[in-house]
């Protein structure tokens, strides 16, 4: 069997600042920060909790046609038992909507839950081992859309191969991922379940907003976001899930005049005048916090002046899943200790 091996590196600065780690929007990440491993580990413990009620009534619920997010309909006759992910943020989900134990196949850069992660079979990474899928012969594939020619050759093994497939886009927004996680739970006869938990995660941002109408407009933050260290910085503009969230805790996002990810100069930079920094690459710096306090020529912005540069998970604030409520929580906390803690 031929062996189709697509690479990413392409990609690999956007998901190293997107992933925990986030290295890529879903890489491997360890924070430093002992208050957000706890959180993490509560939310773990959740997800092993979950149990399956509802098992005939999925099995009610097929044949079911799905649209993804390449526009393409997919006709599922049955529920699939096998599934596999290339998606961080999809693996999450799976798990957290109680269908987990029919993943089959997951990428490297899959770290949550870790402990049932560790012995389900590893089939791509900055590279997707076609060959390792089709082995696997997974009812359900779910893979992002990379815009690379090599991988219209390899769907068309998967096709070949009579392997089924959902693609799932990049995602940069609550209400995208809220309809993800209902596409993803439709697909795998998890939609009670899908749907409970985007309920969950809307009511508890609507308690976040509520929390931050303490936030006075004159002790409104000023916040710059680096999701990559010097030299070569970029943050976060409107439209991406950082902006959403400090507008939730009723922050203000130092770079709202650009759109998505950017990399400004370090003057550009400066003249910003945070009162806070956030990083999100603690996991893979020594020090973060001296990595941005000891760069020339900043010593006289705000968040520096007064130690306001904080860490934070990467997964919690850039990946499509149930912890983006968690990111939230997190940079509540961070810029706002009086009001969310």
């Amino acid at each position: 069997m031929k062996k189709t091996m697509i690479s990413l590196a392409a990609t690999a600065l956007i998901f190293s600042a997107c992933s925990n780690n986030e290295e890529d929007p879903d890489g491997n990440n360890v924070n430093n920060d002992n208050s957000n491993n706890q959180a993490a580990n509560e939310n773990e413990t959740d997800y092993e909790n979950g149990t399956d009620n509802n098992a005939e009534t999925a099995a009610d619920d097929f044949p079911v046609t799905i649209t993804d997010d390449s526009g393409r309909d997919i006709t599922l006759e049955e529920e699939p038992e096998t599934l596999a992910s290339l998606l961080p943020s999809t693996t999450e989900i799976l798990f957290a909507i109680d269908a987990g134990d029919g993943l089959i196949g997951r990428s490297q850069n899959d770290n949550y839950p870790m402990e049932e992660l560790e012995d389900i079979d590893i089939i791509g990474g900055m590279e997707i081992d076609a060959e390792m899928i089709i082995s696997l012969e997974p009812d359900l594939l779910f893979i992002q859309d990379y815009h690379f020619f090599e991988y219209e050759d390899m769907l068309a093994e998967f096709e070949e191969a009579g392997i089924q497939y959902l693609v799932i886009e990049g995602i940069e927004s609550f209400e995208a991922t809220y309809d993800s996680i209902e596409l993803i739970g439709e697909a795998v006869g998890r939609i009670d379940e899908a749907t409970a938990l985007t309920s969950e995660m809307q009511e508890e941002v609507a308690k976040l907003r509520e929390q931050a109408e303490a936030v006075s407009e004159e002790d409104r933050q000023l916040v710059w976001t680096e999701v990559s260290p010097s030299p070569d910085i970029f943050t976060t503009g409107t439209g991406t899930f950082f902006h959403e969230m400090l507008e939730i805790i009723n922050a203000d996002n130092a770079a709202a005049d650009h759109d998505g990810w950017v990399q400004l100069s370090e003057e550009e930079m400066v003249a910003l005048t945070p009162d806070v920094i956030i990083t999100t690459y603690g996991y893979y710096v020594e020090d973060a916090f001296d990595e941005v306090a000891e760069r020339d020529g900043w010593q006289d912005i705000p968040a520096v002046e007064n130690g306001e540069i904080h860490d934070i998970d990467n997964d919690t604030v850039s990946r499509p899943g149930p912890r983006l409520v968690e990111g939230v929580r997190q940079l509540g906390e961070l810029i706002y200790p009086d009001v969310f803690n």
